[in-house]
């Protein structure tokens, strides 16, 4: 099967970090394109960060620049999202998402909630 699964949500409070991890199964993990994209309660999907397949080229949304940071192990088919200086507005269940060849989301995971509050 095709599959995404993400893990290491929790609740943390202000200013502290978590990471999260994303293992794919199923297909060839290191061509491909991944993201992070998040949803916060009654708010639509917003995207957070990019590596792309090959040499990984890093990019990420304004409100995150500075206190995440992307990377992905190949070897193990795993992607990670290192999240610090969390702030109460990150709160959001967060997604791992593979990249078509055109450039869209064309698999997601399931998955893990990340909830920051004192």
């Amino acid at each position: 099967e095709v599959q995404l699964v993400e893990s290491g949500g929790g609740l943390v409070q202000p200013g502290g970090s978590l990471r999260l991890s994303c293992a794919a199964s199923g297909f060839t993990f290191s061509v491909y394109g991944m993201s992070w994209v998040r949803q916060a309660p009654g708010k639509g999907l917003e995207w957070v960060s990019l590596i792309t397949s090959g040499i990984g080229t890093i990019h990420y949304a304004d409100s995150v620049k500075g206190r995440f940071t992307i990377s992905r192990d190949n070897a193990k088919n795993t992607l990670y999202l290192q999240m610090n200086s969390l702030k109460p507005e990150d709160t959001a269940v967060y997604y791992c998402a593979r990249h078509s060849a055109a450039a869209a989301n064309d698999l997601w995971g399931q998955g893990t909630q990340v909830t920051v509050s004192s």
